[in-house]
């Protein structure tokens, strides 16, 4: 039986559940938005604070082109936010600039890093715009340089911007963003997440590593670490296909490479479906496509098979023949035209070596590198601020930190073998009730770098860490979609699903149904 005075506490608890959830969803806030101007930061200002009216933002304009991996998105559904520019000078020679992204109404109480491509040098305002649009705050940096991604003469003779670069603006960055929703909204973010790729990827893990109450969860999508190793592979690549007139890969021959191993490897899964859901079981080799006597199109000479096959095998040292790092997995030639069709290697790694490790000197010939001492030469000039170790993040997973990485197959500017070598690392370092709880690994078959490709490469990344870090479920599976159209000139691709499976497994078809939809696929181990 329930009693009167009952009845009356019941209404009270629910009007009281209903109060808090209400100010955790909409806090109270400590100022407008335009006193946020007078913010006292360390190592840093306020430069500006102004209000934005719902769909009145616009990019400010930039002769430089977004860098590989950063998509555009629309700002006319934004809500009304608060844009705070913030400028962070921790040395004499820092200027990192910050922008703070706070929904006016309707911030979730959680606050999103947004990373960057390649060299960095701008701020990613269009990957900014989703994440405020779900109520979250959002934050991104410059790293303390403006300009081109592609190159690194920013760093020449400034070693404090490379440290800027390499992981003390993101953590000023997030310091900055916090005390800015602290004094706006009066209150803490419950939640703190980082949602990045490729150079974004390798931030996150950065901040991980080095500071490991800045995040809560993070997704690193296809991480560019470590860093050093990754710079002397793009090279290897180059290398390898201008080692003779006869060794180039253009376009046309990349596509038939990829299309033959396609055709051998995909029914592994069982189905053809025109993608490689298991790579490393493929055992597709170049040298099936040698030109036969009297043939001349679509097939390969011997110096483009043997330049297409070291690309999968690895980086070699010349001295010992032994592979010291690991190449890029079968599937990826397509994408692989960007580091190899030049007359020079890709500008980012060829900065690197040429005006970095080998200090601008005008007599270094990359076409003549010793690949065992190179290696060694990459890594002693920026092992100690761009690379993460796999074993550097004990503090981060001790805290309860999730990490959510993901990788594409076909990735052709970052081989994914790199991201499982990293994982192998990790699984190793920390204590398998971590691994159960704040790990995970999740390989997309037939996508490209940080998304598109053949495959279903479309998912939603922060929707997962956000929900593995407020229920402590941890993914198990996560359905991806293909999106309908790729880059202006591609083919229409026709609607796909598949499930994503937790590292080693693979989606398997169960021999019925859509063979687009992921409700026919199961997650089971490779044979």
């Amino acid at each position: 039986m329930i009693t009167i005075g009952q009845t009356i506490s019941k209404t009270a608890l629910c009007a009281s559940a209903s109060i808090a959830l209400f100010a955790i969803a909409t806090p109270a806030m400590g100022k407008d938005c335009g006193d946020l101007a007078s913010l006292v930061l360390t190592d840093g200002k306020v430069t500006a604070a102004t209000l934005e009216p719902a769909g009145n933002f616009q990019e400010p304009p930039s002769d430089v082109p977004l860098p590989p991996g950063v998509a555009g998105a629309a700002y006319k559904d934004l809500p009304d936010f608060c844009r705070v520019q913030v400028t962070m000078t921790p040395t004499k020679d820092s200027d990192i600039r910050v922008e703070i992204w706070l929904p006016a109404t309707g911030w979730n109480g959680k606050l999103v890093g947004i990373g960057n491509g390649v060299w960095a040098g701008q701020l990613s305002y269009s990957q900014m715009a989703d994440p405020v649009k779900r109520g979250f705050a959002a934050v991104t940096t410059d790293t303390g340089h403006e300009g081109s991604g592609l190159t690194a003469e920013w760093a020449v003779g400034h070693p404090e911007k490379l440290v800027d670069f390499g992981h003390r603006a993101v953590h000023l960055m997030t310091v900055a963003a916090k005390a800015a929703i602290r004094d706006y909204y009066g209150t803490d973010p419950r939640f703190s997440y980082w949602n990045s790729c490729s150079t974004g990827g390798r931030q996150g893990l950065m901040a991980a590593y080095r500071y490991p109450d800045d995040f809560d969860a993070i997704s690193a999508m296809a991480p560019a670490n470590p860093m050093t190793d990754l710079m002397t592979q793009s090279m290897w690549a180059a290398s390898v296909t201008h080692r003779t007139k006869a060794s180039a890969l253009t376009p046309a021959l990349l596509s038939l490479v990829h299309e033959a191993a396609v055709a051998a490897c995909d029914r592994d899964d069982g189905t053809a479906d025109g993608l490689i859901a298991n790579p490393q079981a493929c055992t597709f080799k170049p040298a099936a496509l040698l030109c036969k006597p009297g043939q001349t199109e679509t097939c390969l000479n011997p110096d483009q098979a043997a330049a297409m096959q070291a690309i999968y095998d690895g980086v070699q040292d010349p001295r010992s023949g032994k592979i010291i790092l690991p190449g890029w997995p079968i599937g990826s030639e397509v994408q692989l035209a960007a580091l190899v069709m030049g007359p020079a290697p890709f500008p980012v790694a060829n900065d690197y070596f040429r005006l970095l490790v080998h200090g601008d000197d005008r007599a270094w010939d990359w076409s003549r590198m010793d690949f065992g001492e190179e290696t060694e030469a990459a890594r002693r000039f920026g092992r100690d601020v761009l690379d993460v170790p796999p074993a550097g993040l004990a503090a981060f997973f001790k805290r309860g930190g999730k990490l959510l990485l993901s990788h594409g197959w076909t990735d052709g500017l970052i081989p994914a073998t790199n991201t499982l070598a990293f994982n192998d690392g990790l699984v190793e370092a920390i204590p398998i009730d971590q691994r159960a709880t704040s790990l995970r690994l999740f390989m997309v078959p037939a996508m490209d770098h940080c998304g598109g490709g053949e495959g279903a490469g479309s998912f939603d990344t922060l929707g997962v860490i956000d929900d593995w870090a407020t229920t402590g479920n941890a993914p198990e599976r996560i359905v991806a979609t293909r999106v309908a159209s790729g880059f202006p000139g591609s083919p229409t691709l026709p609607p796909l699903s598949r499930p994503l499976c937790v590292w080693p497994k693979i989606a398997t078809y169960q021999g019925a149904g859509d063979q687009s939809d992921a409700a026919n696929f199961v997650c089971t181990m490779p044979k």
